[in-house]
This record gives C-alpha cells, sequence and structure tokens, in this order.
C-alpha cells in the first residue's frame, strides 16, 4: 500500500471502525460510572482530533457525518439528531482553533470541542422538546464538557508517542 491515497482511504475505514466501536463502548459504559444523563467521556472525539491534526479538515469533518449516521442507525432519530448537532459544532470549534496559522493546544482542543459538543446537543434537543426548561441543564453539561474534554486531550497526548513511532503522527507539536 505505496500509493497515498489508498493509505488514507485505509485509514480513514480503520479510524471510522475505530470511532464506532468507541462510541459503542463509551455508551454501554456510561450507565456503569454513574454519569447524569447526556454526560459522555467523548471517546470518539480522540479519533476526529487524530484526524483532525494529522489528516486534515476534510477528513475531521468526514468522520464527524459519519458518527453521526452510524449513531441514526444504531440509536434512532433523536440520538442521530443530537449527533449530528454537537458534533457539528464541536467540529467548527476544532476547525477554527487549529489551522495553518493557529496552533491550539490539544487541551483547548479537546475542552473546547466537548463544550460546544454539549452545547450543540443542548439545542437540538431545546428544538425537539420545544421547551427552554432544557437549558437549565447548561451547567451540569458545560462542567462535564469541560472535564471530560481534558481526559480526552489527556488521552491522545498519551497515545502520540506510539502513534509517532508507527509513523501515524508526522510533524504534530503537542503544546
Amino acid at each position: 500500500m505505496r500509493n497515498g491515497k489508498t493509505r488514507k482511504i485505509a485509514l480513514m475505514g480503520l479510524l471510522f471502525a475505530l470511532m464506532s466501536a468507541l462510541s459503542f463502548f463509551e455508551s454501554m459504559l456510561t450507565p456503569w460510572l454513574g454519569l447524569p444523563p447526556g454526560v459522555k467521556i467523548g471517546l470518539a472525539n480522540i479519533v476526529v482530533m487524530y484526524a483532525l491534526l494529522c489528516l486534515g479538515k476534510g477528513s475531521a469533518l468526514t468522520l464527524t457525518l459519519l458518527k453521526s449516521l452510524f449513531v441514526l442507525l444504531t440509536r434512532g432519530a433523536t440520538a442521530g439528531a443530537l449527533s449530528l448537532g454537537g458534533g457539528m459544532l464541536a467540529f467548527v470549534a476544532m476547525a477554527l482553533l487549529y489551522g495553518p496559522k493557529r496552533k491550539a493546544s490539544l487541551f483547548i482542543l479537546s475542552t473546547s470541542s466537548a463544550i460546544l459538543h454539549n452545547l450543540g446537543q443542548l439545542l437540538i434537543l431545546k428544538l425537539l422538546m420545544r421547551s427552554v426548561y432544557t437549558l437549565y441543564y447548561m451547567p451540569i453539561l458545560l462542567v462535564s464538557g469541560l472535564v471530560m474534554g481534558a481526559l480526552t486531550a489527556g488521552c491522545l497526548a498519551a497515545m502520540a508517542p506510539a502513534l509517532k513511532r508507527l509513523g501515524y503522527w508526522d510533524q504534530i507539536e503537542l503544546s
């Protein structure tokens, strides 16, 4: 597989499979951890951040959309809408914070995207339920976004040395 395009397609397939497995695992793990409703660790975001940093914005956007489709197919329309709303807002945050001229740290990328993911889901829920009372849940989701975003940033930072050795982390500076 010396062809760069073929390698990227294969890597995207592996990343999507990993993201789907992490999303499924997380949905099984969350009740055991006793987390409040709507609070998730955000393991799939590790894959999206990796794609953004190493493969570019197009790959990260593709994975975000594919994850929302996976959630739609496996957990239904409401979960799919929440995933899409949160995922797109999180992607926009990461895309604005990281680019050729901007290099936000993993902590900033991850916490910003986690907080905005929660905010996006809350706004979609508000639209679906047609109630302003859903916004009362915002403080819980803001704090959980900060905590879980820091956790996922730490996970990606911990995996970076192994990814560098494998050749899947080219010229990325961790700050």
